[in-house]
């Protein structure tokens, strides 16, 4: 093999690094803020998922000779940014991370609990989903509004990309809205460090965290994720193997819980760049990709103080305006898949206007209750009074119950 076979899957996964990076950052860090985290917990928070991101990566693709590309959750943080302070404040967001990391180790290591996930109907889940992304796909329309003279050319910047280079429109909106704020930072900016420091916090457990975030958290990873992910991988021939690593990436997350690390999962969103046939002609050597991407986030981690002060210096309804921005395709899919089955899609449209609601209730937040709404009418639409007619010419008028449907995003 000549050496130039191995530089462009090296390529790749340094590409599909640093659009990862670039393009979801401002999501991570907008989650750990809405859930009570200062500049340096959520600095430490980025540069350790930057830190477990790189050893799951490189370990899992070296080991497995696959393109297994690690990233965090931005489905689990624009989770963040909707449940917004919760109760027990920061320590018990981390205890929510802790439980959605420690369910993904157990649906790794214990089949049934992976089965009882299945059982969740693809179209909830997605409706899920849709309704955890769609305040954070608002916010480009906010921040236009509230702070134009810096929304504005962010968003024309990345219309322009996005119809010329799609992949880097997002990155490339960050830049001008990176710009814009050098111009005209805020008047309270100040004081962040630039090199990131670890800052412990002792995750806490609270229940109503734990049931309105914890599990509506490991939902979203798993589906939005994981099985993406998987799905991604095996559309490229690649056979992933689940249970290594969901038990790796749960473990790496409990693990870098105290130190802010909100969710390290398969990556989805970017899995094809380092899986497909930009990644080489020979799909034997495409695990270079993953190790690659893996190794590269050691190289980006050390830019998550200067990350943070980015945020520091910008109104925060613009941060999270790049973050809608570079959601707005994964809300569509999500919208999509929830829409396209007949027989659930009214309760995936309760399950989507209740998450949406961003209600709490007994201290548990909306995708818990929207979850257990859309399920609650899917089970009284599929219910059976009395016995069945036996008419076999005629279908039923009463939508049946049906088979999981795939989870798109």
């Amino acid at each position: 093999m000549k050496d130039g076979g191995a530089a462009q899957p090296i390529v790749a996964g340094v590409v599909a690094a640093l659009v990862g990076f670039a393009s979801s950052f401002a999501i991570v860090l907008a989650g750990l803020h809405a859930v009570g985290a200062s500049d340096a917990q959520a600095s430490s928070g980025l540069l350790t998922l930057s830190v477990a991101m790189g050893l799951t990566g490189v370990a899992l693709s070296t080991i497995y000779k696959m393109p297994l590309s690690v990233a965090w959750t931005t489905p689990g943080a624009a989770l963040l940014v909707a449940a917004g302070p919760v109760s027990g404040g920061y320590p018990a967001a981390l205890g929510a991370v802790v439980l959605a990391g420690t369910l993904i180790v157990i649906a790794g290591l214990w089949a049934p609990l992976t089965r009882l996930l299945t059982m969740i109907p693809g179209a909830l889940a997605s409706a899920l989903l849709a309704g955890v992304l769609l305040p954070v796909c608002m916010a480009p329309v906010h921040a236009v509004v509230d702070v134009p003279k810096l929304a504005a050319p962010m968003v024309v910047v990345w219309l322009v990309l996005w119809k010329v280079a799609r992949r880097w429109a997002v990155p490339g909106a960050l830049a001008a809205a990176a710009i814009a704020v050098a111009i005209d930072p805020v008047d309270h900016a100040g004081g962040t460090h630039l090199l990131p420091q670890l800052t412990w916090t002792t995750p806490a457990f609270d229940l109503g965290t734990l049931l309105g975030l914890g599990l509506p958290l490991f939902v979203v990873t798993m589906v939005s994720q994981n099985v993406a992910g998987m799905a991604v991988l095996a559309a490229h021939g690649y056979r992933a193997p689940m249970r290594p690593v969901l038990a790796v990436t749960g473990a790496a997350t409990v693990a870098g819980a105290p130190l802010g690390a909100q969710g390290v999962n398969l990556a989805a969103i970017t899995a094809a760049m380092a899986a497909g046939p930009d990644a080489g002609p020979d799909p034997a050597r495409r695990w270079l990709a993953g190790a690659s991407a893996g190794a590269i986030y050691f190289v980006i981690g050390p830019c998550a103080g200067l990350a943070t002060a980015l945020l520091t210096a910008s109104p925060p309804v613009l941060i999270e305006g790049v973050a809608g921005l570079a959601l707005l395709g994964t809300l569509g899919a999500a919208l999509r898949a929830a829409t396209d089955d007949d027989e659930r899609r009214d309760a995936a449209i309760v399950t989507f206007a209740v998450t949406a609601s961003g209600v709490t209730a007994l201290g548990i937040s909306a995708p818990f209750w929207g979850l257990v709404a859309g399920l609650g009418l899917l089970a009284v639409q599929t219910a059976r009074y009395g016995r069945p007619s036996r008419v076999a010419a005629e279908p039923e008028p009463e939508h049946p119950a049906a088979e999981p449907a795939a989870v798109e995003t």
